[in-house]
């Protein structure tokens, strides 16, 4: 009878617990090995229990070693012994002796008892851990069981889960015996057992939300590339589809909104922007600042920073308030993004658009032409240079002695003319008056006059 209400208790273990049977059964046959030996055997006896599952009756046997010369009455047994046991045993063979399990007296069934409460507390934290590892970073249903000033303890079902005032969404009131979903953001696994950690704050939670509500994200049609968040005031996740037919923020959104309400009811009326996810980072950094207009965007890969230029009265809506707008927008595209009005960027002069582009085609047909002038010039100096050389290499006439005396005699002839001049300058009548100083100012009278 005993033995069947032991078979019972371990069914309701294992229906409560989530403890297998066969994991008790083993835990009781290494406490009923250990106690035995500890009592009535030694460290080096060789112990074997048998459980049978079905009827729950247990059964204990010690097997020693027959020797020649007996070292340790722990597993060794003489020749002679085991012969008075059977005479049929010889050297080197085992005798298996059954022990009557009532052989265990108080202390040992006390020590056995301590030993399977400890197996059965550590396959309980082992199986405890295996649960709920599957379910980090996934969505739980819990009720509030008590709520304190720093944290609330959350029933998860086979445990507790403490939500940290710093986990919870700001501005929400959690009270006692609330339904509540809650996003597994940590399980550990210590000395004192398995420490499930949950969160309200986390942008994974917005994930799962969105994951629960719309069949297209759960069946993989829709995808989620990114999401940002600051919990109780703001989200953005971008949406990304590859096939044509669908809209992937409709499908977010739902009949009449109905979807992306839901979301938001959850999160304790958090608004959450939804965007298309772009290849393109121009694209998508101008679909992350929405709902403010984007005049242009500037990227530099080197640094992976974006300028993004916006009208004047869309500004203050791009950055947002104390800068939240433009804070999700970083954290959701990865990218670092400056952001400047027309009239900055024209009192900066910062050129974009089609002037940019003029600009930069300009420098670049300019850059050829400099280019062209410099390889001409390079080809000229090097056809100046050959011609000359070929000049030098040519040879040089001899000139002979006559030819240089008759060049002399015209040098002569030539500057002999020059007194011929001298005696026509001579009779020429010199009027010194040219010499006097002229009185610009009569001269200026005299025109006044006329």
């Amino acid at each position: 009878m005993a033995s069947k209400k032991f078979i019972q208790a371990l069914d309701l273990l294992e229906s409560e617990k989530g403890i297998k049977k066969e994991v008790v059964l083993d835990a009781l046959k290494e406490a009923l090995e250990k106690s035995y030996k500890k009592n009535y055997g030694g460290p080096e006896s060789i112990i074997r229990v048998e459980i049978n599952e079905i009827t729950g009756k247990i059964r204990l046997y010690e097997i020693k070693h027959v020797v020649d010369d007996v070292n340790d009455e722990d597993y060794e047994l003489s020749l002679e012994e085991a012969q008075m046991i059977n005479p049929k045993y010889q050297i080197g063979d085992d005798v298996v002796t059954e022990v009557d399990p009532e052989v265990f007296g108080r202390l040992a069934a006390i020590q056995t008892k301590q030993l399977l409460k400890q197996k059965i507390r550590e396959a309980e934290k082992e199986t405890l851990y295996n649960e709920y590892i599957d379910k980090k970073d996934d969505i739980i249903n819990g009720t509030v069981d008590r709520v304190e000033e720093r944290f609330a303890i959350i029933n998860i079902g086979r445990t507790g889960a403490l939500l940290p005032l710093k986990q919870q969404i700001p501005g929400e009131k959690i009270y006692e015996g609330q339904r509540i979903k809650v996003y597994v953001s940590d399980v550990e696994r210590n000395t004192k057992g398995t420490h499930i950690g949950v969160s309200r704050t986390e942008p994974g939670l917005v994930k799962r939300l969105f994951e629960m509500e719309v069949p297209e994200i759960y069946d993989g049609t829709v995808e989620i590339k990114s999401v940002s968040r600051e919990a109780g005031d703001r989200s953005k996740i971008a949406v990304y589809t590859s096939q044509e037919n669908i809209d992937p923020i409709g499908a977010c959104v739902g009949p009449k909104g109905a979807r992306v309400r839901n979301v938001v009811n959850e999160l304790n009326g958090e608004m959450v922007d939804i965007i298309e996810w772009s290849e393109d980072p121009v694209v998508y950094i101008s679909h992350a600042l929405s709902p403010s207009d984007v005049v242009h965007v500037e990227i530099h890969e080197d640094d992976h920073s974006a300028l993004v230029i916006v009208p004047d009265n869309q500004l203050s809506l791009a950055i947002g308030k104390r800068g939240q707008n433009a804070r999700l927008a970083v954290r959701l595209t990865g990218w670092k993004i400056d952001i400047k009005s027309v009239s900055e960027a024209a009192s900066e002069g910062i050129v974009y658009g089609t002037d940019a582009e003029f600009e930069k085609s300009f420098e670049a047909e300019m850059t050829k032409q400099d280019d062209v002038v410099e390889q001409d010039n390079v080809e000229e100096e090097i056809f100046e240079e050959e011609t000359f050389e070929n000049e030098v290499e040519q040879e040089v006439p001899d000139l002979q002695e006559d030819d240089m005396v008759e060049d002399d005699s015209l040098d002569e002839e030539t500057f002999d003319d020059y007194d011929d001049y001298d005696d026509d300058y001579e009779d020429y009548d010199y009027d010194p008056k040219y010499d006097e100083d002229i009185d610009y100012d009569e001269f200026d009278k005299y025109y006044d006059e006329k």
